[in-house]
């Protein structure tokens, strides 16, 4: 389908042989895509805004630029070409809905040099960069752009519903006559910015049959690597944060969803990896000049970058990327090496027609069939999400030690409950203290409840000091004296004993740590006062 001759051209996103496609040079090409779209976008700007019509999916507006020019068409110095556009209007509410002014637009793909790149792929097929690093141009097959063209009306509604989305964004499918021959061209978003180094590229399916790089792609300087390659070099997966994560596999889920019901297979997820460690060790940044010398800066299309695409509610202002990571995700490895996500969902123009069944089933036969890429839509979808699930991505596990609050609060808690009883010790001290003298004898509790001190005679008899919780729970011991009176000196040593005998009410006690000795004091001289000293 397509050869190659020598042109001189270098760069890191040019190759150093120019390329024929359908017989029709590389510059050539570009030449007339530019011409092509910059008078059918300007024609159509005249046009006004109106809601998209079921028929405007299927309109096809054409145009003939001779080489020496028109009254309508500039002249040129390629060959006579007719410039077909597909769905004008419904393709402008596309562009509209991705915040795409045609100024913008046309400035991208006419006014810059497009920048061609080489092949990531086996389908033959030319790419095209815009250098501001919006919009690549792909030229496709009559099969694949008559199955957009049926899709345009079911797109439409999934763009309505979920303008985030990783499906590649269409702005625009146009078809190139010259000599007899029909080149059809779609422009898309770009998925991988080159002012961001892609230390490794993959295209993933999910199928294991054949999916590995060849020796001959190995050698490119940024060769495309597959779902064995993955598995190889990183063993472990690529790590994300737990919400980045959900918002991750919730976005592949829907878009799988929509796929399936437009009976579409075969397709591959894009992901690049830009090891930012490595980027530092090499004394490379972010946003690094592009192949032309300049700086590109930020994609500016609405949704376009990685990070947009997965997360938000989708009205959001503004698109511009000002921060560090140039859209890219956040991701790490199990090295905790720290690395920025750039994908997207492509080739999704592959429908389960006839010859795709005819393929399958063949395979099937010599091959287990459940691991090759070419399968019915559903299955292909759930194998698609299973492998993204639980081989490539995957999610950051939270640290599992959290101090609870009632440990964190638990010290103040008690400082504070103690400096309550303690101030209500204090109110209440005059009150026991001259309660305590008129009453006479009062009953003290012991640490257990059960504790006697005996007889005013046996002063020796005292509770062991109870510890500091203990004493906190019960209560506070006033330092006052407690003054015990005994009716009558001349009673037998026994009934005194017995009515001498006391213990200390729990609903009075509440010992602290400074009250840790006790001293008991009788006086025997008169031998009606018993001096109780904490």
């Amino acid at each position: 389908m397509s050869t190659t001759t020598e042109n001189g051209m270098g760069g890191p996103w040019s190759t150093s042989r120019e390329k024929t496609y359908k017989k029709t040079t590389s510059s050539a090409l570009k030449g007339a895509i530019q011409l092509g779209i910059g008078y059918t976008v300007g024609n159509l700007t005249s046009k006004p805004d109106r809601d998209v019509l079921m028929q405007d999916f299927y309109v096809v507006e054409s145009v003939f630029l001779p080489s020496e020019g028109s009254n309508l068409t500039p002249a040129h110095h390629y060959p006579d070409f007719r410039f077909k556009t597909y769905a004008p209007l419904a393709f402008r509410y596309f562009r509209d809905l991705f915040g795409i002014k045609p100024d913008d637009y046309l400035y991208s793909l006419v006014n810059e040099p497009l920048i061609e790149l080489t092949n990531p792929g086996a389908s033959g097929s030319l790419f095209y960069l815009t250098s501001d690093d919006e919009f690549i141009i792909k030229t496709v097959q009559h099969k694949e752009a008559k199955f957009l063209q049926r899709l345009l009306p079911g797109y439409y509604m999934n763009l309505n519903q979920n303008p985030r989305t990783l499906l590649p964004k269409f702005y625009g499918l146009y078809c190139i006559q010259s000599g007899g021959i029909n080149i059809r061209l779609v422009v898309m978003n770009n998925v991988l910015p080159r002012s961001v180094k892609m230390h490794y590229k993959y295209d993933l399916k999910g199928s294991t049959y054949k999916r590995r790089a060849s020796r001959k792609e190995r050698e490119k300087a940024c060769p495309t690597y597959k779902d064995l390659d993955f598995q190889d070099m990183h063993e472990e997966g690529l790590y994300f944060d737990a919400e980045t994560y959900n918002n991750l596999l919730k976005t592949l889920q829907r878009d799988c969803r929509v796929l399936e019901s437009f009976k579409i297979m075969d397709y591959s997820l894009l992901l690049g990896v830009h090891v930012l460690d490595q980027s530092q060790r090499e004394g490379g940044e972010l946003g690094q000049a592009g192949g032309d010398g300049r700086r590109p800066v930020g994609q500016r299309v609405l949704y376009s970058t990685a990070m947009e695409s997965i997360q938000g509610d989708g009205k959001a202002a503004e698109a511009l990327t000002t921060d560090d990571t140039m859209g890219g995700i956040p991701a790490k490895t199990h090295k905790e090496e720290k690395l920025l996500i750039f994908l997207g969902i492509i080739d999704i123009l592959q429908s389960y027609r006839f010859i795709k069944k005819l393929e399958h089933s063949w395979k099937a036969l010599v091959y287990d069939g459940d691991s090759v890429s070419v399968h019915r839509p559903g299955f292909y979808a759930s194998r698609f999400l299973k492998f993204m699930s639980t081989r490539v991505f995957r999610k950051t596990q939270p640290l599992r030690f959290s101090p609870s609050k009632r440990t964190r609060t638990s010290i103040p808690a008690l400082k504070s409950s103690s400096q309550e009883i303690l101030s209500l010790q204090a109110d209440e001290r005059s009150k026991d203290d001259r309660r305590d003298r008129l009453g006479g004898a009062c009953s003290l509790a012991s640490m257990d409840g059960q504790a006697v001190f005996g007889s005013y005679l046996r002063p020796d008899l005292v509770p062991a000091n109870p510890s500091f919780y203990e004493g906190s729970s019960m209560g506070t011991i006033s330092t006052s004296s407690i003054f015990v009176n005994v009716e009558k000196q001349t009673e037998e040593r026994e009934d005194a004993a017995s009515s001498s005998t006391f213990t200390l009410e729990d609903s009075a006690i509440c010992l602290t740590s400074e009250q840790s000795t006790m001293d008991v004091d009788i006086d025997r001289d008169d031998g009606s006062v018993l001096d109780v000293y904490f």
